[in-house]
């Protein structure tokens, strides 16, 4: 199944491209950083993460992905001096209100403890016959002088219990997505990456910043 996609808006013919050798990912989450970088591939040179140059985390304040996205990218591109990406994702539950959304690292606690927010999302749809969900990723793409490109990707699904998988990070063990029988935590990793939400946001930024080898852009 293809994800739903964000809107042609964000194929702007007039984004500004990626030159540099070397890229910040704006991210500590170490199974985010992975999987970025996997999606990436070899159209940049050096990938850094924030963790591995010593950058703070910002607090994510937004009330928007999108919002969260550009605030995190343009923290690391100014510290770090270099361009920098930054990913803001969530699971997003209608029938909870949209919640946990923007929250959802939060819904972890402090120790980044998922078993725990899996555990609350299931105790919030307890009784609940509706059990559709969807994962949003919003990626933005800052460099230090403050210009910003964002793109936005989302799968939909349904939620499962118990929790089902070894694979993935975060509630993937018990999201569903729409025409499949495996959660995100039972697919292999390239299964996921060619489905995800994440996935394809990074498709559309690839095609609007990132340039081939060959200097052609790299399509989705």
């Amino acid at each position: 199944m293809t994800p739903e996609r964000a809107g042609s808006r964000e194929r702007r013919p007039t984004a500004r491209r990626f030159k540099g050798a070397t890229l910040v990912i704006a991210s500590h989450n170490p199974g985010k950083v992975k999987e970025i970088r996997d999606l990436l591939g070899p159209l940049v040179d050096h990938v850094a993460s924030a963790a591995e140059l010593g950058l703070p985390e910002p607090e994510e304040s937004g009330e928007s992905f999108r919002a969260n996205a550009e605030h995190k990218a343009r923290s690391a591109a100014r510290a770090a001096g270099l361009p920098a990406l930054a990913d803001d994702s969530g699971l997003v539950v209608p029938t909870l209100g949209g919640a946990p959304g923007v929250h959802s690292a939060r819904w972890a606690g402090p120790k980044r403890d998922f078993a725990r927010a899996m555990a609350r999302v299931e105790q919030a749809l307890k009784d609940q016959a509706d059990r559709r969900a969807h994962f949003v990723c919003a990626l933005a793409l800052a460099w230090p002088d403050g210009h910003c490109e964002t793109f936005e990707g989302r799968v939909h699904g349904t939620l499962v219990w118990p929790p089902r998988g070894g694979e993935g990070f975060g509630y993937d063990p018990i999201f569903l997505p729409n025409g499949h029988k495996r959660t995100f935590g039972e697919m292999a990793p390239s299964a996921k990456h060619a489905i995800s939400h994440r996935a394809e946001a990074v498709r559309r930024l690839l095609a609007a910043c990132f340039d081939n080898r060959d200097g052609r852009a790299k399509s989705s």
